[in-house]
Formats: C-alpha cells, sequence, structure tokens
C-alpha cells in the first residue's frame, strides 16, 4: 500500500482525512502523470451518491481545470462504467468518487487510465510524490489556457446499452429482486434489467447522500433474503454502493457469494470454450471448497493477494479471461477492465435463462467450506507493526498446527479500513470458530 493509495484508491471520512484541499491536489497531480500526448488533457469523473461526493467532484475538477485539463461529468454511475466510459469518449483517464461498500462518512478516488485499467502503482507514487513530497509540476493555467467542463447527458444510456450486448440471450422470463444498496445501481439498474426482460423489482433505489450501503447492498443481505423467499423470486441481485461487485440470493433466501458465483461463470464458460488456458483466478482468501471444485471440474487455480487489482495483474500477465474475489468482484475480461456488478449479474441470469435451472441447483454445484472472518479494529501504528510482531507470528503458527491439512487461517491487514482481517476455515465449524477467536484475541492484545 501506498501513503495515499490502500489497494482500492484513495479512501477516508470526508472532510477529515478526504478534504476538498486534498482532491483539488490529487487532480492537479493526475492531470501532471496522466496527460499523454495532449495539450490539453481530458478526465471522465463519475460518482456515487454519498452527499460529500458533490463536493469532492467539484474539487477535483477544479484542480484538473487549474492545470489546464479539459473535464467530462459523467453524473452518478458505477465505478465500471467510468472504465468503459474512458474508452468511449476517448479520455486521457477516469477518475471515480466512491467508497464502495463503507458507510456514507466515508469516500474515496479511484483513477482510471486511458486504457480503461486500474493506475499501476508505478503511476500511483507518482501522484503520491507530486502531492506528499512537493514534487514539481507544470505552472498553473490562465486565462483561455484553463480547461473547460462539460457533462455527458448519455452517460447511463451508453454503459446500459453496452451491458446488453454481453449476454447473447433475454432474461424473459425470470423474476428477480434487485437491491441497489441506495448507490450507484439507482440510475442504472432498473432500465437495465427491464430492457433485457426480467421481471425485477428494484429495491433500495431511494439514494438522499446519507443511506448508501445502510442496511442494504451486498454488505446487509438480510432484507434481500426475506423478500425474495416471501415473494417466491428466481434469485436476488445486490450490488454495493459503486456497483462494482456483486453477490446474490437463490431461490431458497441462501447467499450465493463470489466464490459459488465463479464456480457457476468458470463451468459455464469452460463449456462454452472462452476460459482461456482452462483457469480461474481468485485470491487467498477463495473459499478452499472452490480449489476443490477447480480440481475436480479439471480447471486450473490461480492464486494472488486480495484485491481485485492483483486478480486482474494476474490475468493480464497470463492472458486468463475470468477471475474475482469472494465478496462479489468478478471479472469478465472479454468484457470489463475491472469488477462489474452488474455486468455479473447478468451474465449469471444469463446462463440461469439458457439452463432452465434454478439458482439453487446451480449454487449446489460447490461445497463451502466453513469460514469465519473476524474484523480486529487496530491503531494506525498496529497495522505497522503487523508485519513484525511477533505475538501475531506465533499465533499464526499455532493455528496453522491446529488446523493442519483439513483447514487453514489467513491473517491480513486490510487496504481500505483501520482492520486486521483474521479468516480461519476447515471441515470443522467448531474448531475453525475457537481457532479464529483466539487468533483474533492475539492480534487485539498486541495491536489494538
Amino acid at each position: 500500500m501506498g501513503r495515499l493509495f490502500g489497494t482500492d484508491g484513495i479512501r477516508g471520512i470526508a472532510g477529515e482525512k478526504l478534504t476538498c484541499e486534498l482532491a483539488m491536489e490529487i487532480g492537479r497531480a493526475a492531470a501532471e502523470v496522466l496527460s499523454g500526448l495532449r495539450r490539453r488533457p481530458l478526465f471522465v469523473i463519475g460518482k456515487d451518491t454519498r452527499m460529500s461526493s458533490d463536493m469532492l467532484e467539484c474539487a477535483i475538477a477544479a484542480g484538473l481545470c487549474s492545470v489546464g485539463a479539459d473535464v467530462i461529468f459523467v453524473g452518478v454511475v458505477p465505478t465500471p462504467a467510468v472504465a468503459y466510459l474512458v474508452g468511449k469518449y476517448k479520455a486521457d483517464a477516469g477518475v471515480m468518487i466512491s467508497a464502495s461498500h463503507n458507510s456514507a462518512e466515508f469516500n474515496g478516488i479511484k483513477i482510471f487510465g486511458g486504457d480503461g485499467y486500474k493506475l499501476a502503482d508505478a503511476l500511483e507514487e507518482q501522484i503520491e510524490a507530486i502531492v506528499l513530497d512537493d514534487v514539481p509540476v507544470r505552472k498553473p493555467s490562465v486565462g483561455t489556457d484553463l480547461g473547460k467542463s462539460s457533462h455527458a447527458e448519455n452517460a447511463v444510456l451508453d454503459y446500459v446499452n453496452y451491458l446488453k450486448t454481453t449476454v447473447p440471450n433475454s432474461l424473459d422470463g425470470l423474476h428477480i429482486a434487485v437491491d441497489c444498496a441506495n448507490g450507484s445501481a439507482s440510475a442504472t439498474a432498473r432500465k437495465l434489467f427491464a430492457e433485457l426482460g426480467a421481471e425485477a423489482e428494484i429495491l433500495f433505489d431511494q439514494p438522499d447522500g446519507t443511506n448508501i450501503n445502510d442496511g442494504c447492498g451486498s454488505t446487509h443481505l438480510e432484507a434481500l433474503k426475506a423478500y425474495v423467499v416471501e415473494h417466491g423470486l428466481d434469485a436476488g441481485i445486490a450490488f454495493d454502493g459503486d456497483a462494482d461487485r456483486c453477490l446474490c440470493v437463490d431461490d431458497k433466501g441462501r447467499e450465493i457469494d463470489g466464490d459459488i458465483i465463479m464456480a457457476i461463470c468458470a463451468k459455464d464458460m469452460k463449456e462454452r470454450g472462452k476460459l482461456n488456458h482452462n483457469t480461474v483466478v481468485g485470491t487467498i482468501m477463495t473459499n478452499m471448497g472452490f480449489m476443490v471444485f477447480c480440481e475436480e471440474e479439471g480447471l486450473r487455480f490461480s492464486a494472488t493477494k486480495v484485491g481485485d487489482r492483483y486478480v486482474l495483474e494476474e490475468m493480464l500477465l497470463e492472458d486468463y479471461s475470468f477471475g474475482g474475489e469472494q465478496s462479489g468482484h468478478l471479472i469478465f475480461r472479454d468484457f470489463a477492465t475491472t469488477g462489474d456488478g452488474q455486468l455479473t449479474a447478468i451474465q449469471l441470469l444469463s446462463m440461469m435463462a439458457r439452463s432452465k435451472k434454478k439458482l439453487s441447483e446451480l449454487g449446489s454445484i460447490m461445497e463451502k467450506y466453513p469460514q469465519v472472518m473476524i474484523n480486529v479494529k487496530v491503531s494506525p501504528e498496529g497495522k505497522i507493526a503487523f508485519y513484525t510482531d511477533p505475538c501475531v507470528r506465533a499465533a499464526t503458527e499455532r493455528a496453522k498446527t491446529e488446523l493442519g491439512k483439513e483447514g487453514r487461517i489467513v491473517i491480513r491487514v486490510s487496504g481500505t479500513e483501520p482492520l486486521v482481517r483474521v479468516m480461519v476455515e476447515g471441515r470443522d465449524l467448531e474448531k475453525v470458530q475457537r481457532v479464529a477467536e483466539e487468533a483474533a484475541d492475539a492480534v487485539r492484545k498486541s495491536l489494538a
């Protein structure tokens, strides 16, 4: 992780860590680093529904325009829409203002290059150096050399129309519920699913600036589960605040997480000859049951560090076409340069429509090992000390010994929050729970 950038952009409490002054400086630095060959570089700026998004949008745009960059505002859109629209509008870069699944007081800044991909570490470090180390940059523009802004009136339509081209069949006959998390999907989901033919009940699509991810979305599936069962629906779809991740609920009200969605889609892609090198890319957090599934299906599994950027790096390096995370960040590289929740949803629903199978049947394709995740809040100093703390290291080794070959433990620092995440999984849930709690206690005592 860098000094400003985490695993998914820059993130913090708006107005506290993430101020308009900082946002303006990031805009200026991004223009310096990402200008390409144009005299007047062009940036696309999108945002989610948080109250602070307007402030940060204006500040970033001011920073860009102050050094001669032009700006296209695309309004409230999902993060993957910005990645797509950068190419569509032939821009040099894109900026998305969102804190993803975090609560409303947080916000964030994600930056995409002109190719639609998230920035490489080296480019993020250049931006950090300009902002934090006073590295010299171009002089501010004056008069007619200042940048100008415009609004893309058809941004949502352009994005939705593209998504529709990625599925080979309609979703006719499917009756679903869609939880928009009072976030970015509120601007796109109703149109997308209706035009693909699904009968969609749209939930949590009334953002007020403060209710994003509040008891809804992919991190709070309880309401969606109840709604699907009560109304006898085929499936429930849940997005996070910026709609770059997707989790589902089957017709029996059970959660279908990113690992299960990956298994369903990977098997289908293999059968259709669409899975490059017969390989799926996941992370160290991918459930052990998925690895067993891959062995049984003759698939190769490649694991990376946690973060969809690392999944994508591996996919690009080895020319793989599909990968993702348990949290619902799935990347279909034939269609997108980043994780896209709505793209994931329509790929899965398209398969349901083609196969005429219930999601509960498709979801039984793999057995999930019991998994316990405990998030331990730690101090800033604790996040740094984590890497060398002997007590945490000793607790990890004890856990590995006790779990043996029937389980595993992963302890890692969150890239977006002041947390250390303790994950334990194995066949014996009682043992998994106990080992996880013991390890979490060791982290808490040493690093909190």
